[in-house]
């Protein structure tokens, strides 16, 4: 889960870490409130999930608060484009105003799970405002890693080598040391999958904080956080991510035509590299997990024949927990209800897969079955590329 910067900031605060001085507005009026409080020059960010807010007017500098009022209304209701937002873009709903700073040095720190190493990584960089995906690619040896061990965490000798890596002296190193001691506890204490600051400053003070803040949680984990999962907004998420997550299913949209249900995130990977293999492309990542009911295949089959690009249904189940028979009930009545016109293609093995295979063949319905998964993956490509 992904929250917004000022929510970050927010809980970065809560740890002692230093961010600038700024609220949230969502209305112009609130936007020139919040400049006058503040005083002095501001700048006005929108508040997405999304990077590259700058480059798209989606950040703004205001010399006061009628200025930053003006800024407000030209970012809040527009539709922010990105690289990282889908073609249609994202709508502003709110701005983060926030006191500016003089920059003197831009940095890059951040925390993630390392998942070959099995354990917590810290990464810093003298690198700051740029994507670090550019930065490892074209000059890896300008980002700076220190594993954390599993159970005693990120030793000081790390967090000094990290800051001293930083180029940070004097009372700067110690402002550093403690931010990124702050930032690691923040981490482990809030289940988080990343916590990244780019970029970290210095400023012509001598002040060390966080001047952006992006905070990513662990799904599983959030049922101990409820006030992390109480910082959700859906507005920011696909509505059919969000309709599959009322229902316990792992779905992720795509950009092919065939729709994807399986039961298994293995299995899953396979099945699309397998679409792949027979010349047509997934149009989603779909688990309805081991036991799935009727009820879950029925939304799951709601939420496929959702999306528009999504020209044929490719049902690949192994049979263990979810027996073959549960998953023909649950497809023929989902079927039934929802008067899928759809082509779909079933392959299923495992427990009771005659018996699922017989209540499917007698139902009456326009349903294709497959004798393995390449047998499979070729139909529905097939069948995806007929004009209809």
């Amino acid at each position: 889960m992904k929250i917004h910067e000022y929510q970050a900031k927010a809980l970065l605060r809560d740890f002692g870490v230093s961010v600038p001085g700024g609220e949230v507005a969502r209305t112009p009026g609130e936007a020139k409130t919040v400049a006058a409080r503040l005083g002095g020059r501001v700048v006005v960010k929108a508040q997405v999930h999304a990077g590259g807010r700058g480059k798209a007017g989606g950040i703004k500098v205001a010399d006061g608060p009628a200025q930053a009022e003006k800024a407000a209304s030209e970012i809040l209701g527009m539709r922010l484009k990105t690289p990282q937002t889908p073609p249609e873009g994202i709508l502003v709903r709110s701005v983060l105003v926030e006191e500016a700073s003089a920059i003197e040095r831009e940095l890059y720190l951040s925390v993630t799970l390392d998942r070959a190493r099995a354990t917590h990584v810290a990464m810093a960089s003298q690198a700051g405002g740029m994507e670090i995906e550019d930065v490892a690619a074209r000059t890896p040896e300008k980002i700076l890693r220190e594993w954390a061990h599993p159970a005693l965490g990120l030793a000081d000798f790390q967090a000094r080598r990290l800051a001293f890596g930083l180029g940070l002296g004097g009372d700067q190193f110690k402002q550093g040391l403690a931010l990124i001691r702050n930032l690691f506890a923040l981490y482990l204490a809030k289940d988080c999958s990343l916590a990244e600051i780019n970029p970290l400053v210095v400023t012509k003070a001598g002040r060390v904080f966080a001047l952006d803040a992006k905070l990513n949680f662990d799904d599983s984990a959030l049922w101990r956080h409820e006030e992390i999962a109480a910082l959700r907004d859906i507005h920011e998420e696909d509505p059919l991510d969000v309709e599959a997550s009322k229902y316990s299913l792992n779905y992720i949209k795509l950009d092919g035509n065939v729709g994807c249900m399986v039961n298994g995130a293995g299995l899953a990977m396979a099945t699309m590299d397998i679409i792949k293999l027979a010349g047509g492309e997934p149009a989603n990542f779909l688990d309805v997990g081991g036991g799935a009911s009727p009820e879950q295949i029925e939304h799951a089959f709601r939420i496929l024949s959702s999306d528009s690009s999504v020209k044929a249904v490719f049902i690949n189940v192994f049979g263990g927990i979810l027996r073959c028979d549960r998953l023909a009930e649950g497809v023929i009545a989902a079927v039934k209800t929802l008067g899928l016109r759809l082509p779909v293609v079933v392959r299923m093995e495992g427990t009771n897969v005659e018996l699922g295979k017989k209540m499917l063949a007698e139902s009456g319905l326009a349903l294709t079955t497959a004798d393995d998964m390449g047998d499979g993956a070729r139909k529905v490509v097939a069948l995806a590329k007929e004009p209809r």
